[in-house]
């Protein structure tokens, strides 16, 4: 069945299924939209009859995965490639990017996400939790995202990236805090591109939020748009988060595309819903995220990403370490039947494409 599920708000009845600029123009008409833009800025947006609040779950039941998880980089590539940014940074080509790497595992036909659904919800609850799938946009997603990437209400328009991540608050770093400010200041630009001026105000500065097995340093930016500014506009002034990209912006996406082997997807994109009528919309980046598609063989796979941002002080093995962190108590959900929490720190299997 079609379904975007997002929190407490349950879509059902697709009417519309729109790609690329005919999507973005779409949102600032009418209705109520689940949205998904890849990394590498393919938007779908497909819009539902009927939205409720609460209903019944369907049941659905999960077979724990038992094989190995491919990674499209293994361990030495991925410290190579830390290695290779702060060789950039010293040049002063670029001052902090984003390095991901995707984890693939084989899926059977007949593995239904909503079972992947209930385990996450119960094992890693998450503010910006979602399902989506519609058949016909060829999306099947579970995502336990905790990063808000922009929340709109009528003109004002807020993003609250996250940047610092560790096991525990004790354990975050200096390097942490001066990379979140970074990406605050890289926001606040972006922002301002399309707010008022004056408007654009840091509301919240490496603020500490407790998730799941992780603590992360997260601060807010807010701004109020000026007239006439469509989702269009929005998104050419903020895609993709700062977050996941790095700065400057620019040179961090040159970085990225050097560096990284394989398309992110929805991971490190956008994930939510606008609801053209009311002039709202949620809209989460595209971390702690699950995917099923079709390899290039046609065969079934389930994605899944992870990665760390990479600054001067950045340590090759630690960077590797945060990546493995970061994955390990999902993939370990993704393993489980039962839906039993591993411990933290669970290894993911290195075998790179």
């Amino acid at each position: 069945m079609d379904v975007a599920r997002f929190g407490v708000r349950v879509a059902t009845g697709v009417r519309d299924v729109l790609t690329g600029a005919e999507a973005l123009k779409a949102l600032d008409r009418n209705g109520f939209w689940a949205v998904v833009r890849t990394f590498d800025g393919q938007l779908t947006a497909v819009r539902f009859a009927n939205v409720s609040h609460n209903p019944p779950r369907p049941r659905a039941l999960w077979r724990g995965l038992d094989g190995g998880w491919r990674s499209s980089l293994g361990a030495d590539a991925y410290r190579s490639a830390v290695a290779e940014i702060r060789e950039r940074i010293a040049a002063g080509t670029v001052y902090q990017a984003n390095l991901c790497r995707i984890l693939e595992h084989d899926l059977d036909e007949s593995a239904d996400l909503d079972g992947l659904d209930v385990l996450l919800r119960k094992g890693n609850p998450a503010p910006y939790a979602c399902r989506i799938r519609v058949d016909a946009a060829g999306l099947d997603i579970v995502s336990a995202s905790p990063e808000r990437f922009l929340m709109r209400t009528g003109t004002t328009l807020r993003s609250s990236p996250i940047k610092g991540t560790a096991t525990t608050v004790d354990r975050l770093l200096p390097k942490d805090v001066a990379e979140n400010v970074m990406i605050v200041d890289l926001v606040r630009n972006d922002l301002s591109r399309i707010c008022h001026e004056g408007t654009v105000d840091v509301e919240a500065l490496c603020g500490v939020e407790a998730h799941p097995g992780l603590v992360h340093l997260v601060s807010t930016v807010a701004g109020r748009l000026r007239p006439h500014i469509g989702w269009s506009e929005i998104f050419d002034a903020t895609f993709p988060p700062g977050s996941v990209s790095g700065a400057p912006k620019s040179s961090a996406l040159t970085t990225i595309r050097d560096l990284e082997p394989a398309p992110r997807g929805p991971y490190c994109g956008a994930i939510g819903w606008v609801d053209a009528d009311r002039d709202e919309a949620e809209l989460a980046v595209g971390i702690r995220t699950f995917w099923a598609e079709r390899d290039v063989l046609g065969k079934r796979v389930l994605r899944f990403g992870t990665g760390a941002g990479i600054t001067w002080g950045s340590d090759p093995a630690a960077e590797w370490a945060e990546t493995e962190l970061k994955a390990a108590r999902l993939v370990g959900l993704a393993g489980s039947d039962a839906g039993s929490i591993l411990a933290a720190g669970a290894g993911v299997t290195d075998v790179a494409k």
